[in-house]
């Protein structure tokens, strides 16, 4: 078996070679992925369901279709991304091609997570691909059927020269970080994100960070609230609330909490009947750590279980929860739940609510219920998060037309469709320019003069423009 420093230098060695560049190669290699999701989806829905008990329909939804759409999103543009972007000139340049190209950064490395295990490690994948990369893939380990599969299938359907899978657990990941990198893409924790990035400063490496933080969902003003509970309720508990931008915790007035709480029974009574554990829609904990964890911060909430909170440890199984009379210093709004455990927390004023989520750090994602316009716009232009969405939850990120990605503690940079290979390309600044016109270029010599001064500032200076408010 090669060590870790060999496989590195095997993918340098094939990006050095050119291989990876012409628009061909890219196209079959996005292909051979799509192959690879069409033709092996039953064995990765058994082992999405070994690893997380996940449901056919939200496997299908979320890690397969999802990936699949993006990969057709980039075959089908990737010859127009790949096309010189012309830029403007000024009179100094006004007879040169000036132009931004596009170019792959070499060999990057990809960090996968253990909640979507196939997303988040064959999304980042497709815009390195694109964008003419080498690059080294790092499933979670925790997701054990998942991580297997993976390294079973992509040498098959993939370059072996240009793609390759390595499995293990931290200690890896940690010595895998050692060696340099040309861009690092991590998906996970806040606390491992930045272990990650004094790693990445070693070797002066790009990184993009795909984290998370507790995303607030506002409800506020005139709401059909029968609606407004099943969309909330299939957001949180979608993956047994094992999602970054699952609905973290609610803020309302405690009127609009009172007419929620029935219709959140009612829904969850319709979606996964009156014994969810029994129910085959509802996926598992991760694993017993994770399980035990949540808990911990059920036991130690002073908040009051009003809906759920039923558990079984074996099945590393808890029933969709929810609490009441939660306090902002309890112990279940100091960091990111990522379980089925949803707190709701009132306020009196819609200024309030703004004013509780601006004190805390920016979350990947921001839900605001309301069907009054003005509500959401006073929300949408009042805060700043990651994403933001309206009257639902998730589907912003489901789209590749939409960046998706943090702002602060919730991530650097962003990717899904032409925003990953934007993330996965150097934009390369070029001018071409020929040896005649020398009159024109010979103003900058010295001996240097005013009139020469004159001249270059007439060319070179950009003309005011104008801009009125209507």
């Amino acid at each position: 078996m090669e060590s870790q420093g060999e496989v590195i230098a095997g993918l340098r060695a094939a990006f050095h070679t050119g291989v990876t560049i012409p628009l061909e190669f890219r196209l079959t290699e996005l292909k051979g992925l799509l192959a690879l999701m069409e033709e092996n989806e039953d064995q990765i829905l058994e082992a999405l369901h070994r690893d997380l008990r996940k449901p056919k329909f939200e496997a299908a939804i979320s890690e397969i279709e999802i990936v699949k759409n993006d990969i057709c999103h980039a075959i089908n543009n990737l010859k127009t991304w790949m096309l010189p972007e012309y830029v403007g000139t000024n009179m100094a340049t006004k007879f040169d091609s000036v132009f931004i190209r596009r170019q792959p950064f070499g060999v990057v490395l990809i960090i996968g997570a253990w909640n979507y295990p196939l997303q988040l490690i064959l999304l980042p994948l497709v815009g390195a691909i694109a964008a003419g990369n080498c690059a080294l893939l790092k499933p979670s380990e925790i997701s054990q059927a998942t991580e297997a599969l993976l390294a079973e299938l992509i040498p098959k359907y993939l370059s072996k020269e240009c793609y390759v899978v390595t499995c293990g657990g931290a200690e890896d990941t940690r010595r895998l970080l050692e060696n340099r990198f040309d861009h690092i893409f991590y998906t996970g924790s806040q606390a491992v994100a930045r272990k990650i990035l004094l790693a990445a400063a070693v070797h002066l490496t790009p990184v993009t960070l795909e984290l998370g933080g507790k995303t607030p969902c506002l409800i506020y003003g005139r709401i059909d609230m029968r609606i407004l509970a099943k969309r909330i309720v299939w957001a949180k508990y979608f993956n047994a609330g094992q999602s970054c931008v699952a609905p973290d915790y609610i803020l309302c007035t405690k009127e609009t909490q009172d007419a929620l709480l029935p219709l959140i029974r009612e829904a969850l009574d319709a979606f996964y009947g009156p014994d969810p554990q029994k129910c085959p829609d509802v996926g598992r904990i991760v694993t017993d750590k994770h399980w035990s964890h949540l808990m911990d911060l059920l036991g130690k909430s002073k908040g009051k279980v009003v809906i759920g909170g039923e558990s079984t440890q074996e099945e590393k199984y808890i029933a969709p929860t929810v609490l009441v009379d939660v306090e902002e210093t309890d112990i279940l709004m100091q960091e990111e739940i990522f379980g089925p455990i949803l707190p709701i927390l009132t306020v009196e004023t819609l200024e309030e609510a703004i004013t509780f989520v601006n004190a805390r750090e920016k979350p990947l994602a921001l839900y605001v219920f309301s069907d009054e316009p003005q509500v959401v716009t006073t929300v949408m232009e009042s805060t700043n998060s990651g994403g933001f969405c309206a009257n639902d939850g998730i589907l912003q990120m489901t789209l590749p037309t939409l960046p998706f990605g943090g702002v602060g503690a919730s991530g650097m940079g962003c990717y899904h469709g032409r925003y990953t290979y934007e993330t996965f390309s150097h934009k390369r600044a070029c001018l071409l320019r020929s040896s005649g016109l020398e009159r024109i270029g010979a103003l900058r010599y010295p001996p240097y003069s005013d009139y020469r001064l004159s001249w270059l500032r007439w060319a070179t200076t950009t003309k005011k423009g104008s801009c009125s408010l209507l």
